[in-house]
């Protein structure tokens, strides 16, 4: 994507000097610039001038997220101890801090990603994004407890991502249990925490999260369920989002979460998620791993982050699992 960057301020570069300066072959630039249309790009092709970008992305930078995080800090008063990296393409931003676990402490390690070609949500399904119009990063944190203790870790860090957004202007943002971020309905945004570590711990985690910030008709199509982006929820006349800036405010607020949660769980959190709960209080079809279905009235969530089902006066919980509005 370093050729992409090439072309970041509006002006016509020749294909042979893009290949030059990104050390590929004139083949490969064809390739990567045909991707990068049919990511969303908007590029223009001249003959006999070359190439330019017609909307250039606004491209993650890390001295651009530490200036924006610092000033957090100033205004919150407390330091978010974290480093940032920023890759241009990558498989997976949390296969590859999972790959570095055995040979490194990943803790407080923000790695964030302009492109993935292997991007990954919940049950193995692959994550769609956008070059450019994307944000998608993870987060390693390291906990003393063990699995049984992270139970609910997923849908704390959907109230942090949620305070987040909410704080950097993005209205009535709502969570779907176990793991989405939806507005009115509209999927926009997911979470994968992956564990490594003992069942009783120390555990080391990785926070996965995509967000779609602009994402074009064309990527829509290849979405089998209904979507949104930041950029319709925040509406036409709303400046245009600035990734680092969000980036930054999302750390920020998932740091001050993942160090409550370390001392006190997910019962902190719990009251705030089932007001957040888009299907809170709905009754929904739930779709167990084995492939049942259960149906039920949301009652809300455990102590632990488990789903409560309402069956008239009994009640059920549930660990994992997808749920559906139940059709009348």
């Amino acid at each position: 994507m370093s050729l992409l960057r090439q072309l970041a301020d509006g002006n016509f570069l020749s294909g042979e000097e893009l290949a030059a300066n990104a050390g590929l072959t004139r083949a490969r630039v064809s390739q990567v610039l045909k991707d990068a249309e049919t990511a969303g790009l908007a590029l223009e092709r001249i003959r006999g001038r070359g190439y330019r970008l017609l909307e250039p992305p606004n491209f993650l930078d890390p001295a651009a997220f530490k200036a924006r995080l610092a000033t957090l800090d100033a205004e919150r008063g407390i330091a978010t101890p974290v480093t940032i990296e920023v890759v241009d393409e990558i498989d997976s931003t949390s296969s590859e801090l999972m790959r570095r676990m055995p040979r490194r402490d990943v803790h407080g390690v923000v790695l964030a990603a302009e492109w993935q070609t292997a991007g990954r949500g919940r049950r193995g399904r692959t994550w769609t994004g956008v070059f450019g119009g994307s944000l998608t990063f993870s987060l390693g944190w390291r906990f003393e407890q063990g699995a049984g203790f992270l139970a609910g870790l997923s849908l704390a860090v959907g109230v942090g991502v949620a305070r987040a957004l909410e704080a950097e202007g993005f209205a009535k943002v709502a969570l779907k249990w176990p793991n989405d971020l939806i507005h009115r309905h509209l999927k926009f945004g997911g979470i994968l925490i992956e564990l490594n570590g003992d069942a009783l711990g120390p555990s080391a985690t990785v926070i996965g999260v995509g967000l779609n910030v602009r994402l074009p008709a064309s990527a829509r199509k290849d979405i089998p369920q209904p979507v949104t982006d930041l950029a319709t929820i925040a509406g036409k006349k709303a400046p245009a989002i600035d990734r680092n800036r969000l980036l930054a405010r999302l750390v920020a607020e998932l740091s001050d979460v993942l160090r409550r949660y370390a001392s006190e769980g997910f019962p902190p959190f719990a009251a705030e998620w089932q007001h957040r709960h888009a299907y809170q209080g709905k009754v929904v079809r739930l779709l167990l791993p084995d492939g049942a279905t259960v149906t039920g009235k949301v009652a809300g969530v455990d102590a632990s982050g488990a789903l409560v089902l309402a069956d008239g006066p009994r009640r059920a919980r549930f660990l994992s699992g997808e749920i559906s509005l139940r059709r009348a």
